[in-house]
């Protein structure tokens, strides 16, 4: 991330910021709508239904290709299932990446807010929005898939272990291609949507046979629930958390080698939010010692 010695005037946008109570005086019905914004940010509805829709359509997407080509039928192959969710992510970061940073995927959001790119206050909005879009969009297509009983689960090919190893390497090169195009400004974020599809795309291909691909624990948990299948489901909650946060310090640290003036001041943002902002001439949001956003 760039870092600006000074702070930009502000202006109005569609982003989500924590607020910072002053030292100063202040009357009690001040005070208590002060803690309310800070609880609950400005347009956190907005992003919330955003990710929310946007997890319900990648699931609803690759679940369902993916439930469709191990069916009897046979209707939809394995490389059109990996193409079709490296598709969808394309789709809903060009959707929605401006509101919500299209996120989809919890390891992503823990990932940003461990790396200081996404304010934890709103973590648990986001997670549970994913889960739920996840869980609604598994549920529907178990009753438009009748008789198919398994929805696009991920479960081991082989030993729990490999599945486990090969989500951590798959998921590490998923969020090293994110951090790149969505967190450093030097990098060529124009088809950053395409850059992160298509890393799902090419990964899902290769991890498929061996541990499913799922790169994204609520991509796992509501087919899971829904077929109530829950082999080694462990290893789709702990692969991903694990790559995403590998995948975001390894491009944190090879960007920070870079010789640039430091400054008290740190630049923080949510995903692709970065782009729009640059795209537009208009100054991105900054964040100091305090963790405002």
């Amino acid at each position: 991330m760039a870092s600006h010695g000074t702070r930009p005037t502000t202006t109005a946008c569609n982003e989500i910021h924590d607020a910072v109570t002053t030292h100063t005086s202040i009357s009690p019905s001040l005070l208590h709508r002060k803690s309310l914004e800070e609880l609950f940010p400005p347009f956190l509805a907005e992003k919330v239904v955003a990710e929310t829709i946007a997890t319900f359509l990648l699931v609803f997407v690759t679940c369902g290709s993916a439930a469709l080509s191990k069916s009897e039928a046979g209707a939809v192959s394995q490389l059109g299932a990996s193409v079709a969710g490296g598709l969808i992510v394309t789709v809903m970061i060009y959707a929605v990446g401006h509101i919500s940073g299209a996120h989809m995927n919890p390891a992503v959001t823990l990932a940003f807010a461990v790396s200081r790119h996404f304010p934890w206050i709103q973590v648990p909005f986001y997670i549970s929005a994913q889960i739920s879009g996840a869980m609604v969009s598994s549920f529907v297509l178990r009753e438009l898939l009748h008789p198919i009983t398994d929805l696009g689960t991920t479960t081991p090919s082989d030993t729990a272990l490999k599945a486990l190893v090969m989500e951590i390497v798959v998921t590490f090169c998923m969020m090293f291609v994110t951090s790149a195009v969505a967190t450093d400004s030097k990098a060529v974020g124009e088809l950053a949507g395409l850059a992160v599809g298509s890393a799902v795309c090419i990964t899902s291909i290769l991890a498929g046979p061996i541990s499913g691909g799922s790169m994204n624990p609520a991509r796992t948990l509501g087919p899971a629930l829904a077929s109530r299948n829950y082999d080694a489901l462990w290893v789709y909650l702990l692969g991903p958390v694990v790559g995403t946060l590998l995948g975001a310090f390894s491009y944190s640290f090879i960007r920070m080698t870079e010789k640039q003036p430091l400054s008290t001041t740190t630049q923080k943002l949510s995903s692709f939010k970065l782009r729009r902002l640059q795209s537009q001439d208009m100054p991105s949001p900054l964040a100091d010692a305090s963790g405002r956003v």
